[in-house]
């Protein structure tokens, strides 16, 4: 375990750095443990808590949540950019922290306090339903929109902060950082498990005011642990965000358009870089040319004596010109994670509504409808070290390369499995509806319609295909994107992951209010998304999504043929087989 350490920053600034290390840990773990707790705890039963407590449609409620998640997911892309330019990340996980303790505080709240939600209507009387009032959508709105401002804090820095604490320059540091790295997973993983068991049972078979007071609590818990620690914890100040640099570049090539680049440009072009940076160094590449027009040198520019540009806005390196292709070639693969995810969205959201219409029995006990996702989780979980431990080895033998197969090859299995876990959803919708048709029912939803006597462990199939896709593509890309983005725009590159999420969000959102009005309005079979699920067509609204997916691995096969790894072949994520200099995927 290590030890405290002392690091000196530079001979610039020779402020020493106390590393505490592991004493840290315990109070960054268990913030981290009982945030988790909390935000999945309040997220992961919206849909049931929506249509049964605030008698929202179905759709409207797919659509908010979708709309809820996405924000949520873009968030973390301002949350870095103010972390990095001006409150460092110890004051915005503090800011980020006490925003979501109000917001599911206020969620909370508006369980516990009958005027803050609609009356409660009978299952019979479904059409006497009422939703709720401005006022009281307005309250439940402003707890969402402060876990937003929790998420786009949190997302971005919890990581990179629990990091801080230890000394990258020793081996007892790199492995702290390592074995902080297995915890943060293992915690979500836990907390994945505990929301989608425990507190949905309590939300669904006791209470929503104690099921939704359990996050708060563990919030709070969250908050004191996290205070604790402030006097030990390293903070590391704000050093200005990398998206300065890219705006630079792209700023300085527009100005110099229509300048002719040279023949050479490897021995021409501005090549500056400072002594202390800590970027790895970038050969040249041929690919956006444009942008290496930033890096001529004119009349007109003017160089200082330590060789760095005067004015940054006109003269560029070609180091930070190369760093601005990388961004730029990792832009068209992440579009295709937008489409990837649709596919993952609509296991959080119909694949509940699915539940709630089948048999959920296990002997005298019903599962509520949320739990079933965390066979996802499951399916990960397990998947996660047979695959490091048994498939990676195998794959090295047969191709030579280190990690068995590429990341672009990693990214476009799970792309493959989402739509396989699109076209089993359809069939087993199709099944389920059958039987809700054709065979006795066992009763009735909550919001209205027969519910199906086929079980609803017949969705355990989907949900693990889901899931395995999930270790396949979105394990996939945060490794690409860590591996791939420069070094100072890690904490971006993180929140490019949960861009690529709140991308699928907002087009799921618009995929079911277009689908639900135009079926509506003008199919001969009638609304594929009502109400009743077995009335309408989910699986044809399944089998769309899937087309969408293979759709989109056409494009990404095409992006990846097209994509060159960061440094060339001197990266060993895009090593080639056994002596080719060809190209891999």
């Amino acid at each position: 375990m290590e030890k405290e350490e002392k690091a000196i920053l530079s001979d610039e600034s020779p402020e020493v750095i106390n590393y505490r290390g592991v004493k840290a840990m315990p109070f960054i773990i268990g913030n981290e443990t009982f945030e988790k707790l909390g935000t999945i705890g309040t997220s992961s039963n919206l849909m049931v808590y929506l249509t049964s407590v605030f008698n929202i449609k179905s759709v409207t409620a797919a659509t908010l949540i979708n709309i809820f998640n996405g924000t949520t997911n873009m968030a973390p892309l301002l949350g870095a950019f103010l972390s990095d330019s001006y409150f460092g990340r110890f004051k915005t996980l503090a800011l980020a922290s006490i925003c979501s303790l109000s917001g599911m505080t206020v969620i909370m709240l508006t369980a516990a306090i009958s005027k803050l939600h609609p009356p409660h209507c009978g299952t019979k009387e479904t059409e006497l339903c009422r939703g709720p009032t401005t006022s009281q959508l307005a309250f439940l709105l402003t707890g969402f929109g402060l876990l937003i401002i929790g998420a786009g804090g949190i997302r971005p820095c919890n990581l990179a902060f629990g990091a801080d604490q230890f000394n990258p320059a020793t081996e007892s540091g790199k492995r702290g950082i390592n074995s902080f790295f297995n915890w943060y997973y293992f915690t979500f993983t836990f907390a994945v498990m505990i929301s989608g068991t425990f507190i949905v049972y309590v939300q669904s078979n006791v209470s929503w005011a104690l099921g939704l007071g359990i996050p708060s609590c563990l919030m709070f818990v969250s908050c004191v642990l996290f205070f604790a620690g402030s006097r030990i914890y390293v903070k590391v100040k704000p050093r200005g965000s990398p998206l300065t640099g890219v705006a630079q570049v792209l700023v300085a090539a527009s100005k110099k358009r229509y300048l002719k680049l040279p023949d050479h440009p490897e021995l021409s072009l501005f090549s500056h870089v400072p002594t202390n940076y800590m970027n790895s160094k970038l050969p040249h590449t041929d690919q956006f040319r444009f942008l290496d027009k930033s890096a001529i040198i004119t009349m007109e520019d003017q160089i200082n004596t330590d060789g760095s540009a005067s004015n940054p806005w006109r003269l560029c390196s070609m180091q930070q010109v190369e760093e601005v292709k990388c961004l730029m070639r990792v832009i068209p693969i992440w579009a295709s994670s937008i489409i990837y995810h649709v596919a993952i969205v609509q296991q959080h959201t119909y694949a509940v509504l699915q539940a709630l219409q089948s048999d959920r029995h296990l002997g005298s006990f019903e599962v509520p409808a949320a739990s079933y996702s965390i066979f996802s989780m499951l399916s990960l979980t397990i998947w996660i070290p047979i695959y490091d431990r048994i498939v990676i080895p195998f794959l090295h033998k047969l191709t030579g390369k280190e990690d068995g197969i590429t990341l672009l090859q990693r990214m476009g299995t799970g792309i493959v499995l989402s739509v396989a876990t699109m076209l089993v959803s359809a069939v087993i919708e199709e099944q389920r509806r059958t039987f809700a048709r054709t065979r006795p029912t066992i009763g009735t939803a909550p919001k209205g319609g027969a519910i199906s006597s086929m079980s609803a462990s017949w969705l355990i199939p989907q949900l693990i295909l889901a899931g395995l896709s999930e270790a396949f593509n979105s394990i996939g890309q945060i490794e690409f994107y860590y591996k791939q983005f420069p070094e100072n725009m890690r904490s971006i590159a993180g929140s490019f992951f949960f861009c690529g999420i709140a991308g699928s969000n907002y087009l799921s959102g618009f995929l079911v209010s277009v689908v639900h009005q135009i079926t509506l309005n003008g199919a001969r079979g009638g609304d594929w998304l009502p109400e009743d699920l077995n009335k309408g067509k989910l699986d044809c609204f399944y089998y769309m999504i899937a087309a969408l997916g293979a759709v989109n691995f056409a494009y990404f096969l095409v992006c990846s043929k097209w994509y060159r790894y960061k440094g060339g072949d001197r990266v060993e994520v895009a090593m080639e087989t056994k002596g080719s200099r060809k190209h891999v995927v």
